[in-house]
């Protein structure tokens, strides 16, 4: 083989294996940008999106984000979190309750913070459902998941969930739903004191 042959050969190689290199170290960069999908439209062509991300400002919905704030959209099934020095803001997929009347908006805080929570079905539920059982202790077939933060409104609580199926829909009995590394991830910034809005 010619030196030029060879030449030309070595400079395909080396420019396509740099090309493929540089791909390959832009893509982590590209998932590192933000965990969320932002839609400039959503139109009847995209109705069967079961959640519309959105990144928004907290300032109108709170006055201030003394112990960080917490937004509940239960139109577009999204929690948002923003911390007390605005160096952390996160966007989560949620399940949402099934109906207008099981839904509870306004203010409300977190009051309690339970790592591994029980559950007991509430006097409503046990009359929708009365095969419910009495009491669910923590493990994989519970409810609320691996965490739970209850709010200062009796019976309501952010909280994981085990079946994955429910995030992005209308399947709660009033809590707000999360995917559990969620509400693990969410679990480890919010405090006690965290101000919550549902809207």
């Amino acid at each position: 083989m010619s030196n030029d042959v060879r030449n030309k050969m070595n400079r395909r190689l080396f420019l396509s294996t740099t090309a493929a290199t540089m791909g390959a170290l832009a893509a982590p960069a590209l998932a590192q940008t933000g965990t969320t999908e932002i839609e400039e439209d959503i139109s009847n062509a995209t109705r069967r999106n079961i959640s519309s991300f959105r990144s928004l400002e907290w300032r109108p919905y709170f006055n201030n984000l003394n112990g960080g704030a917490i937004l509940v959209d239960t139109t577009s099934r999204a929690l948002h979190y923003w911390n007390s020095d605005e160096t952390i803001y996160k966007l989560y997929p949620t399940s949402v309750p099934m109906t207008d009347d099981l839904t509870r908006r306004g203010r409300t805080k977190i009051v309690q913070k339970v790592d591994g929570p029980s559950w007991r079905p509430t006097s409503s539920m046990l009359k929708r459902n009365p095969e419910l059982p009495a009491y669910i202790a923590p493990g994989p077939d519970n409810p609320l998941g691996t965490h739970a933060l209850y709010l200062s409104w009796t019976y309501y609580r952010i909280h994981g969930t085990h079946d994955t199926r429910k995030i992005g829909r209308r399947s709660s009995s009033g809590c707000i739903g999360l995917y559990n590394e969620h509400i693990a991830e969410l679990f480890t910034m919010a405090t006690v004191g965290t101000q919550v809005l549902l809207i």
